[in-house]
């Protein structure tokens, strides 16, 4: 549905091709690409040390449904470098992956319920997909036709970074909690930084409960920081979901912890899990020479410092143009709001002016920027957006902002 422009209107572009930071599309247009694949592309398009590593991995099979020494060095490398993975399972998608760790947490806890937070997003299973009820603190209904009610009956939906509503939760009893799952920097419905202290005092509730916390990194994994969103914020959870960038642009994920829960799955434990393409050669291949260059390139301190700049130029831009508006950035994760700040949930992000975003994406696409289309999702950046990128994505945000401003007032 994003993809398809649903939230912005329009016809999308079809891409023939990027390179770095630049998309190409089949009528011969290019952008300066500030989706990145949803976030997977931390070194940009076709990143030679990554197509390589794919190209000579397919050349000696694209699959084999049995163990390779490369899945082993990866998982090697996930331990290595994400604070709370001592074991881990390889998977093919970030679904995949929440969906295993949800039935594992509960297969180890023996307790039904799930709780999540209102703007979070955890893949499309079918219990993930709730949405919240009228309460602040309610059972969750079916967010979506297909989804029955009793799927999503065992979920618990909470408002976002509410400490208080999560421990009164807790402390009502009645409500035999397996997991609470987050991500720690929501970016699906647009980034919502955590409120301090948050994190950490989740991390509390829930030890104190016997109940399992559990990381969606899919997003803020390698992204954020090498070790991901909890090594930024210095909070271990139980269980963390991977993806995106672990897989170097291929479909490669995986969830993992603490090696006393993860060793409840089989073939080693009673709790099944299974995929015929989990580890695939080729994906696995790509991952490595991500997280590779992960390891030789650190280039947190450089993303972050561009993401600095290119928001505060664009905040100048809105600002000038008189359009209210909150930037809310985590690193080099951010997302702009076309809504008087802050912006600190989900309720906040639903209420700012996505038809005035719209305006704004389309304005930026007719100067050859991609943005996420989309106000509810999280703007990306690479190592492969230099000087040159910045300033074409600054120059037509402030040709853009007059626009939308010029609209606005008409």
């Amino acid at each position: 549905p994003v993809r398809a422009f649903g939230a912005v209107g329009g016809t999308p572009p079809f891409v023939v091709r990027g390179e770095g930071a630049v998309l190409h599309d089949a009528d011969g247009r290019q952008y300066v690409d500030l989706v990145q694949s949803w976030g997977a592309l931390l070194f940009g398009h076709a990143r030679p040390e990554i197509v390589e590593a794919a190209r000579e991995a397919a050349g000696r099979g694209t699959s084999f449904g049995a163990p390779t020494e490369a899945e082993v060095e990866l998982a090697e490398r996930l331990v290595a470098m994400v604070p709370s993975v001592e074991r881990v399972r390889l998977v093919s998608s970030g679904t995949e992956a929440a969906m295993g760790a949800i039935r594992l947490a509960r297969g180890v806890t023996g307790r039904p319920t799930v709780v999540k937070f209102d703007g979070c997003y955890h893949g499309h299973s079918d219990a993930l997909l709730a949405r919240s009820g009228s309460g602040m603190a309610t059972f969750g209904i079916p967010g979506t036709p297909g989804v029955t009610a009793g799927a999503a009956a065992d979920t618990i939906v909470l408002p976002w970074g509410d400490a208080a509503t999560v421990e009164e939760l807790f402390h009502s009893g009645g409500h035999p909690i397996a997991c609470v799952i987050l991500e720690p920097v929501p970016a699906n419905i647009g980034v919502l930084p955590p409120p301090e202290g948050f994190l950490a005092a989740l991390r509390e509730i829930t030890e104190d409960a016997g109940t399992l916390l559990v990381f969606d990194e899919v997003i803020t994994g390698f992204r954020l920081t090498r070790g991901g969103a909890q090594e930024r914020f210095g909070v271990r959870p139980d269980l963390t979901v991977l993806g995106k960038v672990m897989g170097g642009g291929f479909p490669c994920a995986a969830f993992g912890g603490r090696a006393d829960v993860m060793d409840q799955l089989a073939p080693d434990g009673p709790i099944y899990q299974a995929g015929t393409l989990s580890g695939n050669p080729v994906a696995v291949a790509a991952g490595l020479a991500a997280l590779e260059l992960v390891d030789r390139l650190d280039p947190y301190e450089a993303l972050d410092r561009t993401a600095a700049s290119l928001t505060a130029a664009l905040a100048d831009a809105l600002s000038g143009a008189g359009i209210p508006h909150a930037m809310n950035r985590v690193g080099s994760l951010f997302s702009v709001f076309f809504a008087e700040p802050p912006v600190p949930d989900a309720d906040a992000a639903r209420a700012a002016d996505h038809r005035a975003y719209a305006r704004f994406f389309h304005a930026m696409l007719e100067r050859g920027v991609y943005l996420p289309p989309s106000g509810f999702e999280a703007w990306f950046l690479s190592t492969a957006h230099g000087q040159d990128e910045v300033e074409r994505v600054i120059e037509a945000g402030r040709e853009a902002a007059k626009e939308v401003a010029a609209t606005e007032g008409s």
